[in-house]
């Protein structure tokens, strides 16, 4: 999935108190297509760029594919300097990479790929179900580990228990007695909610972690506030709880971690510290670098990167 121009990580990450109480930002979400999919996209935009080491969140669908199409089809593409992180609500899909990994990818589970100094891959519904929803996410690697060598992890169980009618699933981090067993390289967490029975839940946090909350599926009171699937709420820093309220089918994604205090720099599929290690990626994918071997298995033709927007390099 990629990102049409350059971004930098936000520097704000406290939320102002008002009348002592701490506001929330509002953010909505921009819609695209990839792959052949609607997407809502709450991360990165003009307002906020990253959420701890977050630095993407597209929510693809809920989508009916109807008699004619193949449903999602991203054809082979790069990543440098991140994790992608995808969570499987609804359908499947066939995820291939450069170090030849093959994997579907369910519901209920997490696939993790690591590009590090450099991957390429692709992703393709596959199965007899004609429906697709899901959240991608990427997590930008600090810079000490942004030349690491690729790896791709699949996660098929991920820790869940029941709060007042609200099923909760660990994807990354630790919450009270539970951890997740995905692979990070920074302070994280991110939690699926939803909500079997209406009801308001209260969610200790760390406060020296930011905040964020995509609904999913239906309306939410965030802190008595109301928010839908077009808008992103950002917490920030120095929240101990968060109160939600919502409706029983309602679903909902929190994630966060410790601020990176690092510029990152987005550009198309790549990630990055400097505008120098961008351009070596982007030079290197069109002209068909080892750094990127092919993606077995897959017979369409691998994208094409826009122009850098600089010249400077």
């Amino acid at each position: 999935m990629s990102q049409p121009r350059p971004t930098l990580s936000s520097p704000s990450r406290e939320c102002p108190v008002v009348d002592g109480v701490r506001q929330i930002q509002r953010i909505a979400v921009r819609n695209a297509e990839v792959g052949g999919i609607p997407i809502n996209r709450a991360l990165p935009t003009r307002e906020r760029r990253t959420v701890g080491a977050w630095c993407f969140l597209d929510h693809a669908g809920p989508t009916v594919f109807n008699g004619t199409s193949p449903g999602m089809d991203v054809g082979p593409h790069p990543h440098t300097g991140l994790q992608t992180f995808t969570w499987m609500i609804e359908g499947e899909v066939l995820h291939r990479d450069s170090l030849g990994s093959e994997q579907v990818i369910r519901p209920g589970q997490v696939n993790l790929m690591t590009a590090g100094h450099g991957i390429a891959h692709t992703e393709q519904s596959v199965g007899e179900q004609r429906r697709l929803h899901a959240a991608q996410l990427w997590i930008a690697l600090p810079a000490e580990h942004a030349d690491m060598a690729p790896r791709f992890d699949h996660y098929p169980d991920l820790p869940q228990w029941q709060n007042n009618g609200v099923n909760h699933r660990l994807l990354v981090g630790e919450f009270g007695a539970y951890r997740s067993p995905v692979f990070t390289l920074s302070p994280l967490i991110a939690i699926d909610l939803e909500w079997e029975e209406a009801a308001r839940i209260e969610l200790p946090l760390r406060d020296d972690y930011e905040i964020g909350f995509l609904p999913l599926i239906g309306a939410f009171e965030l802190n008595d506030e109301t928010f839908s699937p077009d808008e992103f709420a950002y917490l920030g820093i120095k929240n101990n709880s968060i109160g939600l309220n919502a409706r029983k089918g309602s679903r909902g994604l929190l994630i966060g971690g410790a601020p990176l205090n690092e510029e990152i720099l987005i550009w198309w599929n790549f990630v990055g510290h400097t505008k120098a290690e961008i351009t070596r990626a982007q030079h290197d994918w069109e002209q068909g670098a080892p750094r990127f071997p092919p993606v077995s298995g897959y017979s369409g033709e691998r994208m094409t990167a826009p122009r850098l927007p600089w010249n400077d390099v």
